[in-house]
């Protein structure tokens, strides 16, 4: 492959709902342009896209491939990014470093969950795009039913660029408006029951191409013929001013309309060199335009890395301003450290091809660097810039893992932070109360897959499990208490006892050790003994076994003796002093509260209400937003460990949510007794 200047270089990102064809239609691209001699097939793991074992296994994508193809003298980097809601994080990144995108949507489903997930990502990127709608080919296909689709969903103007000819098993081509031909397998005229439609169509399209401009809009309106050209420049203007959105058409398995698309991403997508880069400097935190060209200071943004089981760690990267060069060093300005970048590499799938540079605009790989993670950025040392990071989901469901044996465990650790350096919306976190590991991700696939990685990729087989919620216990009165340790067992002795007052603390206070000691009755090198029996005891509550928190102890009183006390009787007479004193103080066992923002279609409002009442969950507020309603509500986690497979079943896959932790309070009487009998029966 040539060295491809940045004007002819075009970065698209293929998104849609899962199982909508945008592999096959990068296959189809690839064949096209003759990058490949042969089509592989999605359900035969052949596709250059889909080349990880899993994708192979589930013949789903679920990793973002780069799949460069050149057409008609230009570059075009397609990003093809998995469909499925597991893995947005894919799609964040791709769409992060691409100019444009290609909305692909089934002709038999229509608009789908995913489709409106896509969309939502490309508004926030404020990408041009154009719509391709596959399986033409296909049984119940219906072009128009799904343009109607889009228009009823979206907020666009939709302009069909093409029609299909035939539909279903009659597939057979497209007629283009813009030339007002038709394509079956060879050029034609139109057939005669189809140029009524057109001709409806085609008045359409120049109707959008004219508005696009004011000098096009004139001619127009005065009566004149617009040309092919001026049809062009008119949709090029609109497109990238997202006031048209152009519709295509075609069967990529068929490959049937991929060669127009090709043609379409040239003609009407813009370039690298028609956005504009903004950076900051880490130094004084001002931000700068950047202009592209090599000759610019490097700003480099990494947005994927994969850990290649044959060249290790591999780094995925776009070059916005100047040029990228193999053995050479830049600074990772978001970690202040710098990094030497060894041989690079052109990707198409898992095929590398080794190059002396990236240059700007365009789109490559490293292996083997050291400090680099997703969402960084490279500069120049003397020039230091720092590009916008990516705005990746916080994860919404999570497992608790151990490993299969001793020898998982001794590489567990590291084998975790490789996997969550690969994927940015993994988190592996320790709960110190139920000491447990928790994986945490976008959904059970999504987890299920990070499992089935490290057994493949690093050697690690883990057995995963829902989390134990974790409890707290705290008090709701103040009480006083004697712990008294006294041993004698000839020779020297234990001797120490302590007068303890527990008082409650305002929710989140945690707790708080006051030394109150008066006149020597216990001597002062005793006291951080006291201290630490104290902290050592609230870690196991007397309620259920939970820690104990959001309370003060007071040590007010005590006794000693000068021979036989020591540091081990007083931390012992604390803990006994604590566990009585907790007892007097009505104890309570407390719980995690979590803040829920869901994002769901209106029809569902009700559904999701009733179920989150059912969950013991509080309602806060209700917004609507464009046909969407978003609540916000507190829930306790014990209710909602799998709430993403639930609002998946009640919504058609169409809601979403983030959550966080909120607070702990108590929990209910009625809820608080099941919970500590089940405790009681673990611990015998």
């Amino acid at each position: 492959m040539k060295e491809y200047s940045g004007d002819r270089i075009r970065n698209v990102v293929l998104l849609s709902h899962g199982g909508t064809g945008k592999t096959s239609l990068a296959e189809a691209m690839l064949y096209n342009t003759g990058a490949i001699k042969r089509l592989g097939k999605v359900d035969e793991g052949t596709t250059v896209s889909d080349y990880d074992p899993e994708e192979i296994r589930r013949h789903i994508s679920v990793n973002t491939s780069l799949v460069p193809c050149e057409w008609r003298d230009h570059k075009i980097n397609v990003l093809d990014t998995p469909g499925y809601a597991d893995f947005v994080g894919e799609m964040k990144g791709a769409t992060r470093v691409a100019d444009a995108c290609i909305i692909v949507v089934d002709a038999t489903s229509g608009v789908e969950v995913g489709t409106e997930l896509a969309w939502k990502y490309a508004d926030e990127r404020d990408l041009p795009r154009l719509v391709f709608i596959n399986k033409m080919d296909r049984d119940n296909a219906n072009f128009g039913r799904t343009l109607n689709q889009l228009r009823e969903a979206f907020e666009a103007n939709f302009v069909p660029l093409q029609l299909p000819v035939g539909v279903g098993e009659g597939f057979e081509g497209l007629i283009d408006l813009v030339t007002m031909k038709a394509y079956v397998g060879e050029e034609k005229d139109i057939p005669p029951e189809l140029l009524e439609e057109a001709r409806s169509f085609q008045q359409a399209l120049v109707e959008a191409a004219a508005e696009a401009e004011d000098e096009l809009i004139v001619k127009y309106l005065e009566g004149e013929e617009l040309t092919a050209e001026e049809i062009r420049r008119g949709l090029v203007a609109g497109t990238k001013a997202r006031s048209v959105i152009l519709v295509l058409c075609g069967s990529a398995t068929q490959v049937v309309g991929s060669q127009a698309l090709l043609d379409a991403m040239v003609e009407y997508l813009p370039s690298p060199a028609e956005s504009e880069v903004r950076a900051r400097s880490p130094l004084s935190g001002l931000e700068e335009t950047l202009e592209m060209s090599p000759a610019s200071p490097l700003a480099v943004l990494v947005f994927k890395t994969f850990a290649d089981p044959y060249v290790g760690k591999l780094t995925y990267f776009r070059v916005y301003t100047g040029v990228m060069e193999s053995d050479s060093r830049v600074l990772n300005a978001s970690r202040n450290k710098e990094e030497r970048i060894g041989q690079l590499f052109r990707l198409r799938g898992k095929e590398q091809e080794v190059v002396k540079s990236i240059s700007t605009g365009d789109i490559g790989a490293v292996a083997k660097l050291q400090a680099t993670s997703t969402g960084d950025t490279f500069c120049d040392k003397d020039h230091p810039l720092l590009l916008a990071e990516i705005g990746f989901p916080h994860p919404v469901y999570s497992a608790a893992i151990k490993p299969k044996t001793k020898a998982d465990l001794d590489k567990m650790g590291t084998a975790l932070a490789r996997l969550v350096e690969e994927d940015p919306t993994l988190r592996v976190s320790r709960e110190q109360d139920t000491r447990e590991t928790i994986l945490s991700g976008m959904g059970e696939s999504h987890v299920e897959i990070a499992a089935r990685r490290l057994e493949r990729k690093f050697g690690v087989e883990i057995e995963t499990d829902v989390p134990k919620v974790p409890y707290k216990e705290t008090i709701r009165s103040t009480a006083s208490a004697e712990g008294k340790h006294k041993k004698q067992t000839g020779g020297r002795g234990q001797y120490g006892v302590v007068q303890l007052r527990l008082e409650p603390l305002p929710r989140g206070q945690g707790f708080e050790f006051v030394d109150k000691i008066r006149g020597g009755a216990i001597p002062h090198n005793f006291i951080p003994a006291v201290e630490k029996g104290l902290k050592e005891a609230i870690q196991t509550g007397v309620l259920a076994g939970y820690p104990a928190i959001d309370f003060q102890a007071v040590l007010y009183d005590g006794k000693y003796h000068p021979v036989d006390s020591s540091e081990i009787a007083f931390k012992t007479a604390a803990s006994l002093g604590f566990k009585k004193a907790m007892e007097e103080a009505n104890p309570v066992l407390l719980e995690p509260i979590m803040k829920l923002a869901i994002t769901v279609p209106e029809e569902f409002m009700g559904d999701v209400l009733g179920d989150l009442n059912s969950k013991r969950a509080r309602v806060m507020g209700m917004e609507q937003s464009g046909g969407l309603s978003v609540i916000t509500a507190q829930a306790p986690l014990a209710e909602i460990q799998r709430y993403t497979t639930d609002l998946r079943s009640i919504t058609q896959g169409r809601g979403y949510f983030t959550m966080e932790f909120d607070h702990y309070e108590e929990v209910p009487d009625h809820v608080a007794q099941e919970i500590i009998a089940r405790a009681k029966a673990e611990e015998k």
